[in-house]
């Protein structure tokens, strides 16, 4: 093994955002537990087409001991379909979604929290709904009565970082014109940490947003 150039990513920077992804043409880089992370040394050429797509400057070249470069490699690991090829992964592309003749009300992709760009053109001038991930399981009527005309972001504040949720959704705010947020967690402990997140994020960003919190019980009931 010996020294050569190759991507290091900035933990406390990584917002987990996720756009340096699809501009990797090896595919060498994927979000993990929240955080931008190399997969591994061989699929990374260290040339840095990634390092100007990050909107945290998380990014940069360093020049350490990393095994050699394998082009084989790392076109066989983009064609079994792990990576990302310069159009993007399909599951982390932005979409805006068009009505249609079913009853979601789901306009926009991508959803979870960690994978929405800050400046992805359906957030501003957006109402946005902020949904704990169980909360369309636990209410039955979630379309009709909550995400109608609003624009979806999915988290677990059990499960995730909320610290790195906080973050996000400030410099969302700080990128974009938002004019309301609606947060709908469920009614047990662990979920109201969402709501401290979003009203931390509205303070950090120095904007004032119309925000207010709704609370789905385990038997699917609404409560404002």
């Amino acid at each position: 093994m010996a020294k050569r150039k190759i991507v290091h990513i900035d933990e406390a920077r990584c917002n987990g955002c996720g756009d340096c992804i699809p501009n990797c043409p090896e595919g060498a880089l994927k979000v993990i537990d929240g955080k931008a992370r190399l997969v591994n040394d061989v699929f990374c050429d260290g040339l840095g087409a990634c390092l100007g797509h990050c909107p945290q400057g998380a990014i940069s070249i360093e020049e350490r001991d990393a095994a050699a470069f394998d082009e084989e490699k790392a076109a066989g690991h983009k064609n079994v379909g792990h990576l990302h090829g310069p159009s993007g992964c399909p599951g982390s592309r932005v979409i805006k979604i068009e009505s249609g003749r079913s009853s979601s009300e789901l306009r926009q992709w991508p959803i979870q929290i960690h994978l929405v760009p800050v400046q992805a053109p359906y957030l501003n001038n957006a109402d946005i709904l902020i949904a704990a991930d169980c909360v369309p399981f636990a209410y039955p009527d979630f379309h009709r009565d909550l995400l109608r005309g609003k624009v979806l972001l999915v988290g677990c504040p059990k499960l995730d970082d909320v610290e790195s949720y906080k973050e996000k959704i400030a410099q969302i705010l700080k990128a974009n014109t938002v004019k309301s947020i609606t947060c709908a967690h469920m009614g047990v402990p662990c979920c109201f940490g969402l709501i401290g997140a979003i009203e931390d994020a509205i303070a950090a960003s120095g904007k004032k947003v119309s925000f207010k919190d709704v609370t789905v019980s385990m038997q699917g009931e609404l409560s404002q």
